[in-house]
């Protein structure tokens, strides 16, 4: 999802409900102490009391592997009041890991409880530091040193990903592992990957025990994931719970049409021209295997790279009657030839 799942989906995805927190994409520390447009610029909900405009807190996420340069940027990413500071200690990135961050630290828990300690004493007592890691890097042979690592350094949660750096995100999750560290540790656990529908978010929950879901992939096919989760409660015994398209129930085509318009909005505003239409494609692509509207706009675009093309057909999408929008079955074909830029409200730029 890189590229994708900044703070301008972060907006429209906690608009849709169901959301409690979000934290961000991560913010690379070196050896330098970063100014505070570097912390805005990724997280410029920092500006507004760190929450997004539908007032979902967002949590920034660091990541580095020198305790002290990590910690040094902790305290001054504090004074811009965020709700909280994660850590990262999963990401799988081959280019991330190479420069000795993310994943690659899990071989190291000694290293990863000193960056979690020194956060914690680098920042006041009031803001939340918590930790995101995988299962381990090549195999779970670390998997328990590094949760305790993390607990006992003053964490004040643990998210972990339940799968290796070496899985990647080839599944199956592995949920069982986080019931390990669940039962491990003290502080509260979230457990992540593969939470796909409401179904899946009832049985990660009775196989891990965790005290909260972190949704990722899920929620960007599926928009309204969180919100159909929070209606259903996640108990199994909710007949909602085995309907797999719940999370399309709670958000259907007609309401993912205004949300994709206010998208593409955002992309024209900040994104250069010659990427925009590929970001709105990027998104397309996740949400074509929940919505077959979103298949059917994905194969009319897949060719069209001209954002005022794009801008005349999110245009068209909007007019269509609230019964097409909705219907799974319709056969709704847009004609490159069609996508001129006629009446179109967006701005000369896009």
């Amino acid at each position: 999802m890189e590229g994708l799942l900044d703070h301008g989906l972060r907006d429209i995805l906690t608009r849709t409900g169901g959301v409690d927190r979000c934290v961000s994409e991560f913010i690379r520390i070196t050896d330098q102490l970063l100014p505070a447009r570097s912390f805005t610029r990724v997280v410029p909900e920092l500006l507004s009391g760190s929450r997004t405009r539908a007032g979902v807190p967002v949590r920034p996420q660091l990541l580095g592997s020198d305790a002290v340069c990590v910690a040094e940027n902790a305290a001054r990413l504090a004074e811009l009041a965020p709700a909280g500071i994660d850590l990262n200690f999963g990401c799988p990135a081959k280019t991330v890991n190479r420069h000795r961050g993310g994943a690659v630290l899990l071989n190291e828990p000694e290293l990863v409880h000193a960056i979690v300690a020194a956060v914690r004493r680098a920042v006041p007592a009031d803001v939340p530091v918590s930790a995101k890691m995988r299962l381990g890097v090549d195999d779970e042979a670390r998997l328990l040193d590094c949760a305790h690592a993390i607990d006992s350094a003053g964490a004040s949660e643990l998210a972990v990903h339940a799968r290796t750096k070496a899985h990647g995100y080839r599944p199956p999750a592995y949920w069982e592992s986080i019931a390990q560290v669940k039962e491990a540790v003290r502080l509260p656990v979230i457990a992540n990957g593969d939470i796909w529908s409401v179904a899946d978010a009832a049985r990660c929950r009775k196989v891990t025990g965790c005290d909260a879901l972190m949704l990722g992939r899920g929620m960007v096919r599926r928009p309204g994931l969180a919100l159909a989760i929070a209606r259903a409660g996640v108990d199994e015994s909710d007949p909602s719970a085995s309907y797999s398209d719940a999370a399309v129930a709670a958000l259907p085509w007609r309401r993912v049409v205004p949300l994709l318009a206010d998208f593409w909005r955002d992309v024209c505003g900040r994104v250069e021209r010659r990427h925009r239409a590929g970001r709105l494609k990027q998104w397309l692509n996740y949400l074509r295997v929940a919505y077959p509207e979103a298949e059917q706009a994905f194969d009319a675009l897949r060719a069209v790279n001209d954002p005022d093309a794009i801008g005349a057909w999110v245009l068209r999408i909007q007019e269509l009657p609230a019964h097409v929008q909705q219907a799974p079955a319709a056969k709704i074909t847009y004609k490159r030839t069609n996508f001129n830029r006629g009446n179109s409200p967006w701005p000369p730029a896009c």
